[in-house]
This record gives C-alpha cells, sequence and structure tokens, in this order.
C-alpha cells in the first residue's frame, strides 16, 4: 500500500451499517481501497473473517483475507431495527477516534456508516449530523461545506441542517462566495479539475424573472458571482433552478452551488440515489459518507441478511475517499 487505510465508522450498529460494512469489504477485498473498520466485533462473528488490529498500519496486511477491525465495543446489546441511545457513547467515539486518527495521517481518510441523529440528540449529543461533528473535532467549525456527488451531479448547497426560513434569512453575499471558493479549492486539490466550471443557482423560480419573483438574485447572488469572477474562479450564474439539472445543462458545469438543502439534493438524489456519496469540504482530512440513512426497517441480524440493503452507495463513498486521499496526496507533492 502506498498510502494509509482508510477509517470506515460505526454507525448506528442497529441499521443497516454492519451489513454494509460487511458488503462493502467482500466487493473490495481484492482492490486498493484498503479501509479497517472501527466497530464492535462481536457484531460479524461467524459471519466474514476478520481480524482485530491495534492500529491501522496493520490493516494492509490483511485485508485481502480479513476485515481489519479496531474494536469498539457496544455496551448494550445490538437488536437490528431497535436503536438505542445507550449505544450512542460508541457511535460517537468510533467517529471521534477515525477522525483523530486521520488528522495524525495514520488513516488516509474517513468515510462514515450512517447515523440516526434523534438517537443520538437522545443522549445528549449537542450537534445536528456528523457534518458539524466532524468540523469541531477538525478545530474548523463553521467551514464544513457539505458535497453530494454522483457521476450524474455534484451539488453544494450553501446552508445544510437548518430549517427552509432560516436558509433564505441567512443568505448572504459572503456566504455564497465563502461556499464556492471553498468548493473551487477542493474541485481542483481533491476532484483534480485545473479549472472548474462552477453554476450558482437561482433563489426564487425563474431566478427571480428580474426581479419580478425575487430580489435576491440582484442583491446578493449576482454581487456574490461577480466578486467571485473577480478572484478567477469560473462562476456563472444565477440560473433558474428548475431547468439547470436538466441532462445538458449538467454537462456545462462542474459542481452546481445551491441556495440552500433540498435545492440541490433531490435532483441528486432523484437522479442517481444508489451511487450518491456524501462528502464534506473545508476539512483537513478526506471525509465521505454513502447519501442514506440507517434504514432501521430492513435492518436484520448479519446471520441472516435482509439482502434489501443497497452498499453501492458506502462502496462508491469508499472508492471516492480513496480517489480524493490520493489527489490530495499528489496536489502536496
Amino acid at each position: 500500500m502506498t498510502k494509509a487505510p482508510l477509517a470506515l465508522t460505526l454507525g448506528d450498529p442497529a441499521g443497516i451499517g454492519p451489513e454494509l460494512t460487511v458488503s462493502a469489504w467482500e466487493i473490495l477485498k481484492n482492490t486498493e481501497h484498503c479501509f479497517f473498520w472501527l466497530g464492535d466485533p462481536t457484531l460479524l462473528d461467524g459471519v466474514i473473517p476478520t481480524q482485530l488490529i491495534s492500529a491501522p498500519e496493520e490493516a494492509a496486511g490483511v485485508f485481502a483475507t480479513a476485515l481489519p477491525v479496531l474494536p469498539i465495543y457496544c455496551p448494550v446489546t445490538i437488536v437490528p431495527g431497535q436503536p438505542t441511545p445507550s449505544n450512542a457513547p460508541a457511535v460517537i467515539e468510533s467517529i471521534r477516534k477515525a477522525v483523530e486518527l486521520a488528522l495524525t495521517g495514520s488513516a488516509s481518510g474517513v468515510v462514515t456508516n450512517p447515523i440516526a441523529k434523534h438517537i443520538l440528540a437522545e443522549s445528549g449529543f449537542p450537534h445536528p449530523g456528523h457534518t458539524e461533528f466532524l468540523a469541531q473535532l477538525c478545530s474548523v467549525s463553521g467551514q464544513e461545506i457539505m458535497m453530494l456527488a454522483s457521476p450524474e451531479l455534484r451539488v453544494v448547497p450553501v446552508s445544510i441542517h437548518v430549517s427552509l426560513q432560516n436558509a433564505i434569512h441567512s443568505l448572504t453575499a459572503e456566504r455564497i462566495i465563502t461556499v464556492t471558493r471553498i468548493a473551487n479549492k477542493a474541485l481542483t486539490q481533491d476532484f483534480g479539475l485545473k479549472n472548474p466550471k462552477l453554476a450558482i443557482a437561482g433563489l426564487n423560480p425563474h431566478a427571480g424573472e428580474s426581479g419580478l419573483m425575487g430580489h435576491e438574485e440582484h442583491s446578493i447572488i449576482i454581487p456574490a458571482i461577480n466578486a467571485l469572477k473577480e478572484e478567477g474562479i469560473d462562476a456563472q450564474g444565477p440560473y433558474p433552478p428548475d431547468t439547470m439539472f436538466a441532462a445538458h445543462a449538467r454537462t456545462q458545469y462542474d459542481a452546481a452551488i445551491c441556495m440552500y438543502h433540498d435545492q440541490g439534493l433531490i435532483p441528486l438524489k432523484t437522479l442517481d440515489m444508489t451511487q450518491g456519496v456524501n462528502i464534506t469540504l473545508g476539512l483537513p482530512i478526506v471525509r465521505t459518507s454513502p447519501d442514506h440513512g440507517t434504514a432501521f426497517d430492513i435492518a436484520q441480524p448479519l446471520s441472516a441478511p435482509s439482502k434489501k440493503a443497497d452498499a453501492r452507495s458506502l462502496v462508491a463513498a469508499i472508492r471516492t475517499a480513496s480517489k480524493m486521499a490520493h489527489n490530495r496526496k499528489e496536489k502536496a507533492l
């Protein structure tokens, strides 16, 4: 191995994360995309070959024949489909440890299995999701940006886990500029694009229709685009959100900067839910995640898996993180 392995977190142990982890290892075990799992090894007893490790550097030597597991034990018996806040400390510790290993370079990046935000909240977890917790762990709170990527489309929402009303009220030219700068840097540093093209979405129907359907395009979005152009960033728009995601339109840009969460995530998930990857930009580490939740309704014991859990998004997240880590390393040389 020429780079450190990836750290894959536990996720909610009562969800489909453990089943996806097993499937991902079976798919990738003979490839260069080496990872280790920070999870409870008792979940995998008799399911696939596993090897307990004490440090990430041990993973590469066993990956082809066994899933490397850096053990983090759950305090309460795990019942698939029945999450409990009592296991939240293990879920949180898995994320914390993975980030620590990535920050020190022992892991080349972090891939997170799905968590249940409401279950963590019941345990006292103060963050609205993975993204904000990762930013705190990396000491860059406020700089975290979410990108959703698939083979069909990349989207970057200006606001993330806030209400639509708050997203509109908090929209500023400065925020659009910050998000677009970070996205542009990521596309060059992590995706290897020399001159990224960024499409900026309008907020209102028809991108405001010259002020007839809203003023934000002229008062906020266009000034942000002009400022970005002055910096040498290829930002164009604002484009009407109801047409900019059409097939031909998508060929004209490398990523869409969207004014709020669902404006970008609805088209991406409609186009390709199975291979969508959640990527956190603005961190000093690589972080990806599958673009779906815990799916408690189909979670089954690993001794009798449901076979309904689709591992393609997790596999895509692992492959994407591996490629991003490679590109980032090459860019640094």
